[in-house]
């Protein structure tokens, strides 16, 4: 699997750098027994393509999902892992300006410390990932850069020795509601930004729109629906039913909750009349800061696709850190 160079011959493109999501990966690979190394972005000097805690899983077959710069160390990183895999061994790789490493050098100008080691129990991992994420909470994973142990947690715990903290935290998860072309739109190209799509559209089709999956529709009567919509702080809400009654009702429920971002499609006209309804319905200026009325950022968009995208964008922008 390491090719004459020492590097791991990876795709000619790069699908794998369109992956930040490592879970369903490691999910697919416990199944098929195999090893996996993680390999962690830790330090970053000057420029880098990547944000410090950038991940990419390397399999003992030599499967790799994720990135960890703009495609100049990957095929490097995945040969340590692999041999990582062999030897238990964790590896603490230094590439670019400075490095000793002279062959491999980073577009950027920048460098950058890789921390590669073996998942030691990947079964164990895996499930306390998928717990977390079932339970729409926050997860830590303190890694110890001297010996490469791991230990996961709902919070730091740890506190002696060389470490690196890694928060994961669960999918943004979009509840838009409505039925229109934009909201199809919005239920296709949400899962390609990693957003979760849950549609609301009260006394809607019995069947959900195509590729959506049933338990993300919810086509009760609007009064049930609210009542146990749960919303968290990586809950965005959009109301995009055209329905003034409708679209109060929702963005009221929205802005009251832990959601961070809320929006309601319309013309700018209508602004005035709907800010004096939700201070009517007890919104206070403070919930009011999440609202984007109308829906979406200014991208000049006038299709459906165009829209969503400018919803999405709004989204991105808003994300919880």
């Amino acid at each position: 699997m390491i090719g004459p160079d020492g590097l791991v011959p990876l795709p000619q493109w790069p699908d794998y750098g369109l992956t930040d999501d490592l879970l369903p990966y490691l999910e697919i690979w416990l199944a098929q027994g195999k090893e996996v190394a993680l390999a962690t972005l830790v330090s970053i000097t000057g420029s880098s393509p990547r944000p410090l805690g950038s991940e990419m899983a390397i399999s003992s077959a030599g499967d790799v999902q994720g990135y960890v710069s703009g495609g100049c160390v990957e095929a490097a990183v995945a040969a340590e892992a692999l041999q990582c895999l062999k030897d238990r061994q964790p590896r603490s790789l230094d590439y670019g300006a400075g490095s000793p490493v002279l062959d491999i050098q980073l577009t950027c100008g920048g460098r950058i410390g890789i921390f590669v080691r073996p998942i030691a129990n990947l079964a164990a991992y895996v499930a306390a990932l998928r717990q977390a994420r079932e339970a729409r909470q926050a997860i830590i994973v303190q890694t110890d850069l001297a010996t490469g142990e791991m230990h996961v947690s709902p919070s730091v715990v740890q506190t002696q020795g060389t470490l690196f903290v890694r928060r994961y935290t669960p999918p943004i998860r979009l509840i838009v509601a409505g039925g229109d072309p934009v909201t199809l739109a919005l239920l296709k190209l949400a899962p390609q930004f990693g957003v979760e799509p849950f549609l609301l559209r009260p006394l809607g089709p019995a069947l959900p729109p195509e590729g959506l999956a049933p338990e993300c529709y919810d086509r009760r009567y609007l009064d049930e629906a609210l009542h146990d919509l749960r919303l968290d702080a990586w809950s965005a809400v959009y109301a995009l039913t055209h329905d003034a009654h409708t679209d109060l009702a929702i963005a009221s429920k929205a802005l009251k909750s832990d959601a961070f971002c809320v929006g309601i499609l319309g013309s700018r006209r209508k602004i005035s009349n709907r800010l004096a309804a939700l201070h009517a319905a007890g919104i206070t200026a403070e919930d009011l800061e999440k609202l984007h009325l109308p829906a979406g950022m200014d991208i000049n968009a006038r299709n459906p696709m165009q829209i969503a995208l400018s919803i999405l964008s709004q989204i991105t922008a808003n994300r919880p850190a």
